[in-house]
């Protein structure tokens, strides 16, 4: 892989800046001639309010920034191979699209600071790699490096790798934080959306576990509809069965107890009244295998992991309730409290 080391201005990187606001994405920046996001990047991740705060008080601290890298394409356009995250945090404050605030707690936007800083900000100067190589060059360099002190997660390397028209869309589906949708999915999902765990937690649904051979076999499939079928079915079978949402539901092994258990009748009534019942069991120390015990027929008493004394407890126990009812004046056994004798005193009173 060939590359060239150059020098950009944040001015002119930000030149024709486009932020997408409903995919929250950097588009296009150099006047149209760098595609900030290409289908291979990982998602904006910095819009948290320090990382890409601290991104931009670093041209105002003149401290350095990193070397970026740009992959060429066709002609002089390009793609950002590395520093998505640091382009897209400058491009959205230059915008007016983030605020920093000021050593008086006042929140300052780009067109609202000083002639002087406007100017520093955008004639700061970033050291751009530009790389010439082949697709597999670039991938198997994109798979391999870590981003602005993130690294990749797993799923993030494959969309690398798996680039393409299916996981463009499944994106759009799964990694899209405005959909309307992934507010219910939350129940039953752990993650982040931008981190991919939306995606990766449907693609090893619908593969069942075998991601790496889904992305790869469907890699320049034009449509999801395979994915989003499945996973929707998945969603709505849970949703049919429990009816009471717990926050011990989000990030079980949904897909597996789908394929498990989904062709099995339930009566959602009986099962409510389960869930609860179990739920109040002080007994019951793992409330997360409540769904797998009621989903199995409540056989395998194992995933409740219920809390047992041993003989020692016990009898350590039995030691302090007698001592503490002596002191009371009544009996430690419950029959002979209530005025009963149990079977033991009868045999004693009969000596």
């Amino acid at each position: 892989m060939k590359t060239t080391l150059r020098t950009y201005t944040v001015g002119e990187i930000c030149d024709g800046f486009i932020y997408n606001e409903l995919e929250g994405k950097g588009l296009y920046g150099l006047s149209g001639r760098l595609t900030i996001q290409p289908e291979y990047q990982r998602n904006y991740i910095y819009a948290d309010g320090k990382k890409d705060v601290a991104v931009v008080l670093s041209t105002l601290h003149r401290y350095p920034l990193g070397i970026l890298y740009f992959n060429k394409t066709d002609g002089d356009r390009m793609e950002v191979l590395d520093g998505q995250q640091r382009i897209t945090s400058l491009g959205r404050f230059v915008t007016g699209k983030l605020s920093i605030i000021d050593d008086n707690d006042i929140p300052q936007y780009f067109s609202s600071l000083s002639n002087e800083l406007q100017t520093q900000i955008l004639n700061t100067e970033l050291l751009v790699y530009e790389c010439e190589g082949t697709e597999d060059e670039i991938r198997k360099w994109f798979e391999t490096v870590n981003i602005a002190g993130v690294p990749l997660n797993s799923q993030e390397l494959l969309n690398a790798v798996y680039s393409g028209e299916f996981i463009t869309l499944a994106k759009k589906e799964f990694s899209n934080s405005q959909n309307a949708n992934i507010q219910k999915w939350s129940h039953f999902i752990s993650g982040a959306v931008n981190r991919q765990d939306y995606l990766e937690r449907a693609l090893q649904w619908v593969s069942r576990n075998n991601v790496k051979e889904y992305m790869s076999l469907h890699r320049h499939d034009t449509n999801i509809e395979e994915l989003k079928q499945y996973f929707n079915s998945v969603i709505n079978w849970i949703e049919s069965v429990f009816t009471d949402v717990e926050s011990e539901m989000r990030g079980l092994d949904w897909g597996r107890l789908y394929e498990s258990y989904h062709n099995q009748p339930y009566n959602t009534t009986e099962v409510s009244q389960m869930v609860n019942q179990l739920y109040g069991d002080p007994f019951v120390k793992n409330r997360k295998g409540i769904f797998e015990y009621i989903l199995g027929g409540c056989a395998n008493k194992k995933l409740l992991d219920i809390r047992i004394f041993d003989e020692a407890t016990k009898r350590i126990v039995y030691r302090q309730q007698t001592m503490e009812a002596t002191k009371r004046g009544i009996s430690n056994c419950p029959l002979c409290a209530m005025g009963e004798q149990c079977q033991p005193h009868k045999n004693l009173a009969a000596v």
